[in-house]
């Protein structure tokens, strides 16, 4: 799974990274971000079918399907499996009308030691650079307040030789060439199944973190400091 995430980039950088438009009724001020946690709100990359253009907005992680009866959903959302989003009835919808991008720049799994002991490592591309995530939206409206709560998951697969050794699964990250076809409106017939594989291990580095970034309340450079 991908429960934390983390980048040093702020809007103007992401911004300009993705070729998006801001929402300024959508976007609001963001510092970096070291120890990103669900349930929080983050930036995001969409396709806006009314101007044709990218923007970029904020959404609340963990995705809260359109039908839900409460918000509360979400806790159990925050990851998509890739196998499975054409016919998860919290997924489908999403996946062929709501896809979107999760700028991020590192992402942390714990690797199990023993029955007591996890340790977690920082994962990224070599280079350090800024990534997407392949991630879905779903917007839910409060029926008593008529006010609307945008959300979104983070798509997994399976791991690749880099990340085997430390966990099971890991989030489908998107090349930039496939970025255009990811947000694009899709055929149901023709959806971008064929991008939700494992990212080239070549291209990627992990190191051991300090066992703070266990703690949401934690959030400095260091938790992405090697040990």
């Amino acid at each position: 799974m991908c429960g934390r995430y983390g980048r040093d980039f702020d809007k103007q950088a992401i911004a300009e990274a993705f070729h998006t438009q801001v929402d300024g009724g959508n976007v609001f001020d963001f510092p970096p971000s070291y120890n990103i946690a669900p349930q929080t709100f983050q930036p995001v990359v969409r396709f806006n079918e009314q101007t044709g253009t990218r923007e970029l907005v904020m959404m609340r992680w963990g995705l809260v399907p359109f039908w839900s009866k409460e918000a509360t959903a979400a806790f159990n959302t925050i990851n998509a499996k890739a196998e499975t989003v054409a016919k998860s009835p919290a997924f489908r919808e999403p996946f062929k009308r709501r896809r979107l991008l999760v700028p991020a720049q590192w992402f942390y799994e714990w690797q199990r030691i023993d029955e007591k002991t996890k340790q977690p490592y920082a994962i990224a591309l070599k280079d350090r650079s800024l990534f997407a995530f392949a991630g879905l939206w779903d917007s839910w409206n409060d029926k008593t307040s008529g006010q609307s709560l945008q959300t979104y998951t983070i798509l997994t697969t399976a791991p690749n030789t880099l990340t085997a050794p430390i966990h099971s699964r890991m989030p489908v990250i998107l090349r930039p060439e496939d970025y255009e076809r990811w947000l694009a409106p899709a055929d149901p017939a023709h959806l971008p199944v064929d991008l939700l594989r494992p990212y080239d291990a070549e291209k990627m580095t992990a190191w051991k973190v300090s066992r703070a970034v266990g703690n949401v309340r934690n959030n400095d450079p260091s938790l992405a400091t090697p040990i």
